[in-house]
């Protein structure tokens, strides 16, 4: 397919949605598979807003996640300007050329009369349709309302003797009929396109192909089509791809939610994640960040490809069985043909799996520099990272193995990098593995000393000394290992056992082990 050029055009909202960040990839993806054209346009009607603030993120989502725009803000392009702010000369043609060919009109009707009007509708239960009272206005009448200043709006003129069809690339056959299609507003009195009008001069103008948007959009597809054929444009495809939904649910993902999610068991994970991570980096704006936000999972540490194959994912397959797939089969493989009707459900669990697939693929260097930045914001490494800490980070790394799935896991395991009389312990464990077995104190004193005399004090022997000191004693591994572990790390779970020792080494185990024993005293 030749000469395909896709768009996505937010508005300036200070985040990124993560179902909206679907529906561009699913752009970015049909105009990379065809050799095509991603254009990133900005919806920016709102003038109170700060752009450059409420922008960034949105461009940061797409920089993370390696989705480069071909045309837009900060790159430019032959179709430009790429903000809907500064595409009123456009709208102001696009308004002339409909009005003079009398398919599009000046209506001066108040609100009140159109509410009144709305009202006699309802009561009657019958669709509403503007009445087109300005239609029947004499020129001097007209010519006087204009000289009067008299607020007005320009409405599209709907031909409501005929029907309106698209061939959905996803719905397929769609119709609509006309004589059920109000007349839309399409420009205020003050000169601002409302969007169902802009979009179509926009999409004309930047020579779109293909529209895919979400399905809520579907509405709006019959003003937008008799708009296009108005004006004289090619129709563009349209592809109504399913909305994201809200796992275990088919409720559209929402923001506005927030609070109903944090009870999803699912999604009460992911929330947690996020507090426990933004509490230990003290991060300012971790009371406006969470799971629906692509930011989110940067900050956390998730992988941008773990994100990038799981959102694909999302209403679209390659096959009944294939989860994992890199960048390059995605694209290779993408289509609108197998995109599905059904609300595509957001899936924590299997984001993790993907997550935890991808980062087995990372090689130790990455996922040491990766880590380094949340130990310094959590305060708990200083200065510019040695060999010396990168080499200690990457063996609690491999010993982690599996546990380590995102890079602020990491602080899970600050236990590592705490002076010995600034470990913290978990009460209920060190309640139950050393207040509470009547032995656990005298085995631990015992174990103690057999520490002091392993060598090497490496993993491989610990484990030998361990298993040697539980046979001559007539003990259980868990009647000393477990006491063991809340002494060193002062938590309940944690990496091997063996391997924590070893990176403590043979004098931070024993110094914890005797705070412990004083603690208990």
């Amino acid at each position: 397919m030749e000469n395909v050029r896709t768009r996505f055009a937010p508005s300036p909202t200070g985040y990124m949605h993560i179902g909206g960040m679907r529906t561009a990839l699913f752009n970015w993806l049909w105009a990379r598979h065809n050799g095509g054209t991603f254009v990133l346009r900005i919806d920016d009607t709102d003038r109170q807003r700060n752009l450059e603030e409420a922008l960034g993120p949105i461009l940061q989502a797409f920089r993370w996640l390696d989705m480069q725009w071909d045309e837009g803000p900060e790159i430019g392009g032959v179709h430009g300007p790429y903000f809907q702010s500064q595409r009123g000369d456009q709208y102001q043609a696009a308004i002339e050329k409909l009005l003079s060919a009398g398919l599009a009109y000046r209506d001066y009707d108040p609100p009140e009369l159109i509410k009144a009007d709305r009202e006699a509708a309802e009561k009657e239960k019958r669709q509403y349709l503007n009445t087109r009272r300005s239609l029947e206005l004499s020129d001097s009448q007209l010519e006087q309302f204009e000289a009067e200043g008299r607020p007005y709006v320009v409405r599209f003129l709907v031909p409501r003797d005929g029907k309106v069809a698209v061939d959905d690339a996803v719905r397929g056959r769609v119709e609509w009929d006309c004589g059920l299609i109000s007349d839309p507003v399409i420009m205020r009195g003050n000169g601002t396109p409302l969007y169902n009008f802009a979009t179509v001069v926009d999409d004309a103008g930047m020579q779109i192909t293909h529209v895919i948007r979400a399905e809520e959009h579907l509405s709006n597809t019959s003003i937008q089509v008799l708009l296009h054929q108005a004006l004289g444009h090619e129709l563009p495809v349209f592809a109504h791809i399913p909305y994201v939904a809200a796992p275990g649910s088919k409720e559209k993902l929402s923001k506005r939610k927030l609070d109903k999610y944090r009870k999803n068991p699912q999604f009460k994970k992911m929330f947690d994640a996020g507090d426990r991570v933004f509490s230990r980096i003290g991060l300012e704006q971790s009371a406006a960040l969470d799971p629906v936000m692509v930011e989110y999972y940067e900050r956390i540490g998730y992988l941008p490809h773990a994100v990038f194959n799981n959102l694909a994912r999302l209403g679209w397959s390659l096959d009944d069985k294939t989860e994992v797939m890199s960048r390059e089969t995605i694209v290779d493989s993408f289509s609108l043909s197998r995109v599905v009707k059904s609300p595509a459900g957001f899936d924590p669990d299997k984001l993790d799996s993907l997550q935890l697939h991808w980062m087995r693929e990372l090689s130790l260097e990455r996922k040491i520099e990766s880590s380094l930045p949340y130990l310094a914001d959590a305060g708990l490494v200083a200065g510019p990272p040695d060999d010396l800490l990168k080499g200690f980070v990457g063996r609690l790394i491999e010993a982690l193995n599996d546990r380590f799935k995102l890079f602020s896991d990491i602080l899970d395991y600050d236990d590592f990098f705490l002076d010995d009389d600034k470990l913290s312990y978990d009460e209920k464990a060190f309640e139950k593995r050393l207040r509470k077995p009547p032995e656990a104190v005298q085995r631990l004193k015992a174990f103690r000393e057999r520490l002091g005399s392993i060598e090497p004090f490496e993993a491989p022997t610990l484990e030998a000394g361990l298993k040697e000191f539980v046979e001559q004693n007539g003990i259980k591994i868990g009647d000393i290992i477990h006491a063991l572990r809340v002494a060193v790390t002062g938590k309940a779970v944690g990496a091997g056992m063996f391997e924590t020792l070893a990176l403590l080494g043979r004098e931070r185990c024993l110094n914890r082990i005797d705070i412990t024993l004083s603690r208990l005293d």
